[in-house]
């Protein structure tokens, strides 16, 4: 098989048959200080405008080596859409909602021409550039937010988790199943403006709920989801996770992008082949606060547990020092 970014990250999304090396793969953002510097594209005009969305997302294949590109680097481009009041952020801080305009838990209907809404249309905008620059050289990596992360955005993260720790399911599964569809919606627009594969990032981690409320309020959704999503899907889901990944697996998602927070050895013996994983270096330790030995350490020891996609545990803090990251995806391609 030629070793080619695309060639290899693609066969590994499937659990295809091995290539030259494991994958450097960015399923969430790598967007830092330094990378902004380096590619001139800063927040907040990286997170509203295509071309400068798209040439930060190029940086980390061109600059950094990973083998693919992922130009999304907020959690709040659908509930911008749906009407949240936004703070973009800046170069040294992430976009942040300043209302929930359904704490209420009052019924959210969603704007007919929602994928023209600017911060929803902006993505599609950069993916379409992207498919042009590196299309079928490195993988174009789409992302969506699931619904059980839109009703943290839409009735307040604290307020939603009230709801379910009281037992008010009905509430929980109305606002899930009424936000289910804008997540289908852009997954398939990514899709068709050029991503080869799609993060669904849906936080129902075990830090803040338990199994059960997965299974109980978000797995049939899930399923129902990765139905209706016409292309591959990696699933992110923060936090310790090793108590549901089962079920995960059991969705028909293809891949699982998952945190240091979980054994990456228990992890590949828990999902036994029927999806594939990415991850799980640490960020705060590792990648932020150690150097490129650090970075490399870490790198060695996932790959030595067979993981074949490796990449950050989440978001990168955005002072992760550029030596850091390049470190990692050096180490990815080193001794093969």
């Amino acid at each position: 098989m030629k070793s080619n970014p695309y060639n290899l990250t693609m066969s590994y999304l499937f659990g295809g048959r091995n290539g030259s090396r494991p994958a450097a793969v960015n399923p969430t953002s790598v967007a830092c200080k330094e990378l902004m510097a380096a590619a001139e594209s800063w927040f907040p005009e990286a997170h509203l405008r295509p071309e400068a969305m798209a040439r930060l997302a190029l940086a980390g294949h061109e600059l950094l080596g990973f083998d693919s590109v992922m130009p999304e680097y907020s959690v709040h481009q659908e509930s911008a859409a749906l009407g949240v009041e936004m703070d973009w952020g800046a170069p040294d801080m992430m976009p942040d909602g300043k209302t929930f305009p359904h704490a209420d838990f009052s019924e959210v209907e969603v704007p007919e021409n929602i994928l023209e809404k600017p911060s929803m249309s902006v993505v599609l905008r950069a993916l379409e550039i992207l498919r042009r620059q590196v299309g079928g050289r490195a993988v174009v990596i789409g992302k969506v937010m699931g619904p059980w992360t839109l009703s943290y955005h839409m009735a307040g993260t604290q307020n939603f988790l009230f709801a379910v720790g009281r037992k008010k399911h009905d509430l929980v599964r109305r606002m899930v199943d009424s936000l289910a569809p804008v997540t289908v919606a852009f997954a398939n627009a990514q899709f068709r403006a050029g991503a080869d594969v799609v993060v669904v990032a849906d936080h129902i981690t075990g830090n803040l709920v338990g199994p059960y409320h997965y299974r109980d309020l978000l797995f049939s959704v899930h399923q129902m989801i990765m139905k209706e999503i016409d292309g591959p899907v990696i699933l992110h889901v923060c936090g310790r996770t090793l108590d549901r990944m089962d079920m995960f697996a059991r969705t028909g998602i293809d891949v699982y992008h998952f945190e240091s927070a979980n054994d990456a050895a228990e992890a590949l013996k828990l999902v036994d082949g029927r999806i594939s994983l990415a991850g799980n270096i640490n960020n705060p330790q590792v990648l932020l606060e150690g150097n490129p030995e650090t970075v490399r350490s870490a790198v060695r020891s996932v790959i030595e547990t067979g993981l074949k996609l490796v990449a950050p545990e989440c978001a990168v803090p955005l002072s992760t020092p550029l030596a850091n990251l390049k470190a990692l995806t050096a180490a990815v391609k080193e001794g093969f």
